[in-house]
């Protein structure tokens, strides 16, 4: 039994981390439901191969972090170490001969050692772009990104109005924070405080009403 462990949403300034595992005999039913990296495929494609996967795996798990847990963790840990942590979590719910990881450290020998370490043992084959390369990668990255999409989705109608991907690229999910910040003095609720584009935001405005004082 293999188990393939990714994650979705490790750079956003919005919403949760979230990490996917997917247990699988072998590749075949995979390729055959057509994974591949999540980020190759369209919101519709991934959330219908995420009901294959559903379906047809052994096993799958998801593991989250909101943005309060990342911040609280963050001035004592890594993202790379909080995101390791995660990844041990997931693997552990199921047994499995070898996991093959989408490592997130420029170190990829050492990422996987430490996993292993923390899973008794267990054979890790921890890689760059994992996620092209082993299938039953691919389809946790499905698992991690559908459910990450989701959890923006909730976000979205908690709020009421767009909040975009959550990403610091996106100008929707910028406005958003921004907007927030100006009318509240303080991040929106799931804005990771400790990322340093929501402290730029937040710096900004206490400037502007100095300012305008």
């Amino acid at each position: 039994m293999k188990c393939g462990v990714d994650e979705a949403g490790r750079g956003p300034m919005l919403g949760p981390l979230v990490v996917g595992a997917v247990w699988c005999g072998g590749d075949e039913i995979l390729k055959r439901i057509g994974v591949r990296d999540s980020k190759q495929l369209s919101p519709e494609v991934r959330e219908h191969i995420y009901a294959r996967i559903d379906r047809d795996a052994s096993h799958w798990e998801v593991v989250a972090l909101d943005a309060a847990g990342i911040d609280d963790l963050m001035p004592f840990q890594s993202l790379n170490m909080i995101e390791l942590g995660m990844f041990r979590e997931a693997c552990s719910r199921h047994p499995s001969d070898i996991v093959y990881a989408d490592c997130p450290d420029v170190d990829t020998d050492r990422f996987g050692r430490i996993l292993s370490v923390q899973l008794g043992g267990r054979e890790v084959v921890a890689e760059h772009k994992a996620d092209v390369v082993y299938p039953v990668v691919s389809a946790a990255s499905i698992m991690a990104k559908v459910t990450r999409d989701r959890a923006i989705e909730e976000i979205q109608r908690e709020f009421g109005e767009p909040v975009g991907s959550g990403y610091p690229s996106d100008p929707v999910t910028v406005a958003f924070v921004e907007n927030w910040i100006k009318e509240h003095d303080v991040p929106p609720k799931h804005a990771r405080r400790s990322w340093e584009s929501v402290r730029k935001m937040v710096s900004a405005s206490k400037n502007a009403s100095l300012d305008d004082w």
